[in-house]
C-alpha cells in the first residue's frame, strides 16, 4: 500500500494517490483579483495539472465539488466547466455556495479520480 503525496508542504498535498484512488486538494485560482470565467478556467487548468502529475486524465475522474463564493455566478461557472469537462465520461458533481477563505476568490474546486 503505497500512498504517492504531491505538491506537499508542512500543511497539505495538492494531489494524493493512494493505489488506483487520487484526490486533490481544494483549489483556488492564481490570481484572486480575476473574473469567475478566467478563475474556473484556472482553476480547470490547475486540476489537470495535478491528475497529470498522477498519471491520469480528466477522464479519470469520478467526483468533482465545487464552492461558489456567490451563487449568482453559476451559469458563468458552468459555462466553462461544460466546456472543459468530458461529455463522454463526466464525473458525479456537487456545487454549493460557500464563503472562501480569501473573498477575492470565486470558487473552490476539489476532485476525486482513479488510475
Amino acid at each position: 500500500m503505497d500512498i504517492q503525496r504531491k505538491g506537499r508542504n508542512a500543511r497539505y498535498s495538492q494531489c494524493v494517490r493512494f493505489n488506483e484512488c487520487i484526490e486533490t486538494s481544494g483549489i483556488v485560482a492564481r490570481d484572486p483579483d480575476l473574473g469567475i470565467a478566467e478563475q474556473t478556467r484556472d482553476v480547470l487548468e490547475q486540476l489537470e495539472a495535478l491528475l497529470d502529475l498522477a498519471g491520469v486524465d480528466k477522464s479519470r475522474l469520478i467526483r468533482v465539488q465545487i464552492w461558489l463564493a456567490d451563487m449568482a455566478e453559476f451559469d458563468a461557472m458552468n459555462s466553462v466547466y461544460d466546456a472543459w469537462v468530458d461529455p463522454q465520461q463526466p464525473p458525479a458533481r456537487a456545487c454549493v455556495g460557500a464563503a472562501l477563505a480569501d473573498s477575492r476568490y470565486r470558487l473552490e474546486i476539489q476532485a476525486s479520480a482513479v488510475a
